[in-house]
């Protein structure tokens, strides 16, 4: 059995109205169109539907009951066109962002906040992780997009910059290097340095200067959450370089920081897709939202610029 919606729509025109030729007019049909719908439903059913004479139509028992089951079914069908036309506008549908730590709190609730206002029938996944896993999940399909260091670009992904956050030297209040307004990464590494994990881009960028200025660092303890670096740092068990963006994740323990000069050093964050890949028109859509705040230059945190 397998009735058309088209034969559902003008059954249940007709038995609405009572009428053929009332149901042609309000479909903008033939009569003779909409007779042979009917019809043809009546046979694939073996049941009479309708009742007719000069003036009336009624239903049947059988009629009643269809009745019930084609409004399920034309009502379902019309609830997932409009929902189909919302996804197809990018009002609707799920937004995957695979980005690090630091991106996820500090700098995407902003951007969410202002979309969701625009959109609130899109819903946002965030998955956060370190670079490598970041990038995995782009590749994989799992996320749409990510933001995220880049430090070896493939052929199998496209990316743009989005924003700088730069160095600073993360210390205990009462550290001597405290006093000054700058710090150089050659005075920093002097003392005692706390690391994170070598899966890290905070590490590897911050081994990457100290190579460059020649400065032998063996870190007095390294950990693989920042948080964790920084209560180490508010112990006052040695010093740290951060990028500004990571500094809201240290926790609440006493520290200070001062940028990192000779020299300057920023991260910087790309938006990263897999290519030749189109995005949903949901994710494009948060994608116009961010690149929307740039190009108006919104305020971003002390020490992170648009790049």
């Amino acid at each position: 059995m397998d009735a058309t919606l088209r034969q559902l729509s003008a059954f249940a025109a007709v038995a609405r109205a009572a009428s053929f030729t009332a149901a042609a007019a309000q479909l903008h049909v033939s009569q003779s169109s909409l007779s042979r719908a009917v019809a043809d439903l009546e046979r694939l059913l073996g049941s009479q539907l309708l009742e007719r004479d000069t003036r009336n139509v009624q239903l049947t028992a059988a009629g009643t009951e269809t009745l019930r089951i084609a409004d399920q079914i034309v009502n379902a069908h019309r609830a997932g066109m409009k929902e189909l036309e919302r996804f197809l506008l990018g009002e609707s549908g799920t937004v995957a962002v695979a980005t690090l730590p630091s991106v996820a709190a500090v700098l995407l609730p902003r951007v969410i906040s202002g979309f969701r206002r625009q959109r609130p029938q899109v819903a946002m996944r965030i998955m956060d992780g370190l670079e490598r896993s970041v990038l995995g999940r782009v590749l994989a399909g799992d996320a749409d997009f990510a933001i995220t260091t880049l430090g070896e670009p493939s052929g199998q992904l496209e990316h743009r910059p989005l924003v700088r956050d730069r160095f600073v030297a993360v210390l205990p209040p009462e550290h001597p290097l405290a006093e000054a307004e700058e710090v150089a990464w050659e005075d920093l590494a002097r003392h005692p340095y706390l690391a994170v994990g070598r899966d890290s881009s905070v590490r590897r960028l911050a081994d990457a200067t100290f190579a460059q200025i020649d400065a032998q660092v063996a870190p007095a303890a390294e950990a693989g959450n920042v948080a964790t670096v920084g209560g180490l740092v508010a112990a006052g068990l040695g010093v740290s370089a951060m990028p500004a963006l990571v500094l809201p994740l240290l926790g609440a323990g006493p520290l200070v920081w001062r940028p990192l000069t000779r020299p300057a050093v920023h991260r910087r964050l790309d938006v990263v897709m897999r290519a030749r890949r189109t995005v949903p028109l949901a994710a494009h859509r948060f994608l116009e939202t961010l690149d929307g705040l740039r190009e108006n230059g919104a305020e971003l945190p002390e020490g992170v610029s648009w790049a």
